[in-house]
């Protein structure tokens, strides 16, 4: 299907090298697909706005938490939102701007949103529970052990693949050309990123203290607060900017995401992700008004081929496309932050729609704008040297300043909003993987009183972050280039398996969930394709004697417990699907 809608708009070629033009059609199609086909889905599950959320019934002042909408949609937006959907389309541009463009508008709106949603739905009806009790409740305990298996293997790439990305922005040098002053940027964007935390802590206690005052902030004036300590954070860290290696920051990240994972959500993620969602949204207006200004033409080759390079370096259109570009089309991660966080703080159930459906319609234009992006200024055909995050800020730094915005002031926005993406899905993958690891040694009951005493030390949520973050800083010694690809390959096929799992659930309450059926096979026939290449090129390393345990090893023992977990998980949950009874149940 892909091949055929590529070689079509490739005859049209002409018509479509404007980025303008490109930008313009995403926005249309995207927002179709939201009003059309997301709330049509929404419609046909059936949202109840007066049902109680699990938010509102188990409110505890720290995972369960009733926040209004926007709220919400800002901490799953800035969660889901992290480097992917800037890396993945930057480095699938190798293939062609029509395929990327082709994927994450038919991947964000069939396959993405509708698994966000999915996840989301599937937990506020299921008093807020994770995907993977979720698994339990409705296939049994095997498939949910198995399951949290996966997803903390999976945060461990997760967290290894954007710290390495992130600390690694903080001292780059940019691309090739940029002045030392400009290069410079990164430190400034590391100093805000470091007040940000500050900062949200702070904003997070004041609005505490106003609502234990019977009282609640005005969202005008919340957001005005908001954008105020943006520019003021901005202002600080321009001036004062921090300098350190690579290694170092690596350590500071661990240990911001080491209080991101035990402390309330009311009191870090969630002030720092609606700072964020400004900050980001600021980010993308900007990026489409440039090119409304300067509506450069996509440099970019239109379609380069199913098949790229030859030997050790062949990339093949299927499934190199499909796992490079994860976030930005469909994520298995999103399905961890609907089910894990987002869904213990709806307060109303007409707020899900917006929040697991439109948040991934918004990242998809994110990805579609980097696309513009790095095709705006390629040289001959081809993305300029350096990382994807320094590509994707030095270019849209190059449309602010056709708005009058000084160069260097736009590269330090540009880096601090590419740096925030990163960091806040950290945040919280960081908690998903604490919690994962606590889920994998729970019995029939969390109450600590009724554990053994290994039990209560493995579930500790300290003792379960400080493993889960020892084991993601192992993989960051093999680089983000390294971890990626297999990080794609796990992030999808974690979107499978939950789509399988939403499928089972929808089946067994009376629900239509004939929507999934197609994303779920295709995305099962990609991630062990490109799973099982990936085992094979890293056992092609062993045998010629260019492995090393602390790269290559690791990486290997991680993708052979990948493919176990997904075979096994994934047959459970089919078996399931097609030996189950329609409407056994109601939720």
């Amino acid at each position: 299907m892909l091949s055929i809608l590529t070689a079509n708009i490739i005859k049209k070629e002409d018509v479509f090298m404007n980025t303008l033009v490109i930008v313009l059609i995403a926005v249309v199609v995207l927002g179709l697909g939201y009003v059309l086909y997301g709330r049509r889905i929404a419609k046909k599950w059936g949202i109840d706005p007066k049902a109680e959320t699990p938010a509102v019934k188990y409110n505890d002042g720290k995972d369960y938490v009733p926040t209004n909408g926007w709220t919400v949609f800002s901490h799953q937006f800035s969660s889901i939102a992290g480097a992917g959907p800037v890396t993945g389309p930057i480095l699938a541009s190798v293939f062609g701007w029509v395929p990327v463009l082709l994927w994450l508008i038919v991947g964000g709106l069939f396959f993405g949103a509708v698994q966000d949603f999915g996840a989301l739905y599937a937990s506020v009806k299921n008093e807020g529970k994770s995907m993977g009790m979720i698994i339990e409740k409705y296939i049994g305990k095997t498939g949910r052990k198995l399951f949290m298996l996966f997803c903390w293997l999976f945060t461990l790439l997760v967290i290894a693949a954007f710290t390495d990305m992130v600390a690694g922005t903080f001292v780059a040098k940019g691309v090739e050309g940029m002045t030392e002053k400009t290069a410079n940027a990164d430190a400034s964007a590391a100093s805000i990123s470091m007040l940000f935390i500050v900062v949200a802590i702070i904003f997070g206690l004041v609005q505490k203290s106003i609502a234990k005052a019977g009282k609640k902030m005005n969202e005008w004036v919340k957001a005005i607060v908001a954008i105020v300590l943006l520019v003021a954070m901005f202002a600080v860290g321009m001036a004062l900017p921090i300098y350190a290696t690579k290694s170092a920051w690596i350590y500071i990240i661990m240990a911001y995401l080491f209080l991101a994972s035990v402390m309330p959500m009311w009191l870090l993620m969630q002030p720092r992700d609606y700072m964020t969602t400004f900050m980001l949204l600021g980010m993308i207006i900007g990026a489409v008004l440039g090119v409304v200004v300067a509506h450069p033409s996509m440099n970019l080759n239109a379609f380069n081929g199913f098949t790229l390079g030859s030997g050790a370096s062949k990339q093949m259109l299927f499934p190199t496309l499909f796992v490079t570009i994860a976030c930005g089309a469909v994520s298995g991660f999103h399905s961890l932050v609907s089910s894990g966080t987002s869904s213990k703080t709806i307060s109303n159930e007409k707020d899900m729609p917006m929040v697991g459906y439109g948040a991934m319609v918004v990242e998809s234009l994110l990805g579609i704008v980097a696309l513009v992006v790095v095709g705006a200024v390629a040289v001959n055909g081809t993305k300029p040297a350096g990382t994807p995050f320094a590509i994707f800020s030095t270019g849209v730094a190059g449309f602010l300043e056709k708005l009058g915005v000084p160069v260097h002031v736009a590269t330090v926005f540009m880096t601090m909003c590419v740096s925030a993406l990163a960091l806040t899905s950290l945040d919280s993958v960081a908690r998903i993987g604490r919690m994962s690891f606590q889920e994998l040694f729970y019995g029939d009951s969390t109450d600590p009183a009724t554990m053994t005493p290994v039990q209560r030390v493995l579930t500790n949520k300290y003792f379960a972050t400080v493993i889960t973050l020892f084991f993601g800083y192992l993989l960051t010694l093999g680089g983000y280039n390294n971890v990626w690809p297999l990080f794609g390959s796990a992030n999808q096929l974690l979107a499978a398996m939950v789509l399988i799992a939403i499928a089972v659930f929808l089946k067994t309450t009376g629900r239509t969930g004939w929507t999934l059926y197609a994303p779920m096979f295709i995305m099962l026939a990609v991630t062990f394709t490109a799973l099982v290449q990936k085992v094979i090129a890293l056992v092609g390393n062993v045998v010629n004697g260019k492995a090393t345990f602390l790269v290559d090893g690791l990486q290997l023992i991680v993708a052979a417990a990948l493919m176990v977990l997904g075979v096994c998980v994934a047959y459970s949950c089919l078996k399931k699907l097609f030996t189950t009874k329609k409407n056994t149940e109601q939720a």
